[in-house]
């Protein structure tokens, strides 16, 4: 048996196709679930076309759908339950996942919204961790428009901190104040205060400037980098009272932490936007309009069984 998948192809439009791939087979600890609802990030279009993902094989990490085959070692959640994940080769019509991958959805919560969280969720919730996170910091979230930039705000507007949203034109900062920007700018114009945390996925010149801004034991997670340009840092910049720029990337099960964050989307104490929603036909399309900035928030991509 097949199903249907979005596969890496250089020669198609975004360097992704829909194709037939092979039904997958889960291991023991490992649930098989029909996918309705996948997530498009950022990093997935530069997987596609950087070769991290091979030619051929299925693209993605963000999925939400329904267990369809419980796991065979006994652990995980039973069939019919549905739930939301963070795997690789997510952008398929069945998906075998781990069970420490993996959250159920709580009552309410629709598995659009669900499915926005995992990647871009996340992110932001451990990137704030690592930097110590508290009530008395000054945390800066450059790109601040974009999924992980919309989580970030929230969560550290959460945790008592002053946030300052960092965007790239006026209309990207819009309700970026009722999700719990104290401060929303343009670039980092008119910011000539020291900050404790800055999120940044914006790389380049701005993160240069980030890093001048970061007062003595702050911390700068390096969490994308959408800008494409190089980050030159002047001679003995990084000579001083003790600062640190750490890369981060998602590492292990992440089930405990999508948990924390599909409760909290359901009790209404975290906002996942959609800013961009069709049938996974359209992939092409919405990797245009993620690259071009044209989504606030999550673009979310539906896995539809009906256009065999």
């Amino acid at each position: 048996m097949s199903v249907r998948a979005l596969v890496v192809d250089p020669s198609a439009a975004a360097a992704v196709r829909l194709a037939e791939v092979a039904d997958p087979v889960p291991g023991p600890g490992q649930v098989l679930v029909d996918v309705s609802h996948a997530s498009l990030n950022y990093g997935d279009l530069n997987d596609a076309r950087s070769g991290r993902v091979p030619v051929g094989a299925v693209l993605g990490s963000d999925a939400a759908g329904v267990v369809v085959r419980a796991a065979a070692d006994g652990t995980g959640p039973a069939v019919g339950t549905q739930v939301v994940a963070l795997t690789s080769g997510a952008f398929a019509e069945r998906v075998a996942i781990d069970v420490g991958a993996l959250a159920e959805v709580p009552h309410g919560l629709a598995p659009a919204h669900a499915v926005a969280l995992p990647v871009a969720g996340v992110a932001a919730l451990r990137s704030l961790r690592a930097a110590g996170l508290g009530p008395d910091k000054r945390v800066l979230i450059t790109g601040a428009s974009g999924g992980v930039g919309r989580f970030a705000v929230q969560l550290a507007a959460r945790a008592g901190a002053h946030v300052i949203a960092s965007v790239g034109s006026t209309a990207r900062g819009k309700g970026l104040v009722e999700l719990g920007a104290d401060e929303v700018l343009i670039g980092l114009e008119g910011l000539d205060r020291s900050v404790d945390v800055v999120i940044d996925s914006v790389g380049g010149p701005q993160l240069v400037e980030a890093w001048n801004l970061l007062a003595p034991g702050g911390s700068v997670q390096s969490v994308g980098w959408t800008s494409g340009q190089p980050a030159v840092f002047p001679p003995y910049a990084t000579v001083g009272p003790a600062r640190s720029l750490t890369s981060f990337v998602i590492e292990g099960a992440a089930g405990a932490d999508l948990a924390v964050l599909t409760d909290l989307a359901a009790r209404g104490a975290l906002t996942a936007e959609i800013g961009w929603q069709g049938s996974w036909s359209r992939f092409a399309e919405a990797a245009e309009a993620l690259r071009g900035r044209r989504v606030p928030g999550k673009a979310v991509l539906n896995v539809s069984r009906d256009e065999r």
